[in-house]
């Protein structure tokens, strides 16, 4: 059996809660996953504690440990706290970063869109999913990486997984279509953001999450 380091396990485990591979509100037992991992319990518990402190999972006495409950009212309330914090990341970005900043946008965008477009043509497999889901991460991240912001950057992470756990677990039939407007939409938050306008990339940004509003 494979013995998975601390790191790893942490790893697998968000990309699990982030997917909806571990369902919404879903009981998550650390003896279960010691099997699976080659690890102690404790190793489980503390890895399960570190994704509670980023909004993954709950921990309550009596309960135990759960992937975190999903309601458009949450879903909405954290789309419109990513917003703020990408808008701003993005603004300051725009600002102060230069050519290498520009560089690593125009990277991540290019392989997102051609995920994207693989996706309108075939559909949204789990292997597509968890592609996808990585590569519009980097997009994202790329975009406000110029901030001069650790702690911005840091807490725009957590909160992107947060939403992305929420997104995904109420969103899986997606279609044709929706992937046609957000190619069209991350287009135009590149557009902006290499144009150096700040203003029409926070529009964009706002214009790509109002959906989940």
């Amino acid at each position: 059996m494979k013995t998975y380091s601390t790191n790893e396990i942490y790893s697998d485990l968000y990309e699990q809660l982030i997917n909806a591979v571990i369902p919404a509100g879903s009981k998550i037992k650390p003896v279960e996953l010691q099997s699976k991992y080659g690890c102690s319990t404790n190793t489980i518990r503390d890895t399960l504690l570190r994704l509670s402190k980023i909004g993954l999972v709950t921990f309550q006495m009596q309960r135990g440990f759960r992937a975190r409950e999903t309601s458009p009212k949450k879903r909405s309330d954290i789309a419109k706290f990513r917003v703020l914090l990408e808008q701003e990341g993005a603004a300051l970005s725009i600002r102060k970063a230069g050519l290498d900043w520009e560089i690593r946008l125009n990277s991540a965008h290019h392989k997102l869109s051609h995920i994207e477009k693989l996706m309108t043509k075939h559909g949204l497999t789990d292997e597509h999913l968890l592609v996808w889901s990585s590569a519009e991460f980097e997009f994202h991240d790329a975009l406000i990486s110029g901030c001069a912001s650790d702690i911005l950057i840091e807490t725009y992470g957590h909160i992107y997984a947060q939403f992305r756990q929420q997104f995904v677990a109420q969103e899986r039939d997606f279609g044709a279509n929706y992937f046609e407007s957000i190619i069209h939409e991350h287009a135009t938050i590149l557009q902006a953001a290499l144009a150096r306008n700040e203003e029409a990339c926070k529009q964009a940004i706002h214009d790509h999450m109002k959906r989940n509003f």
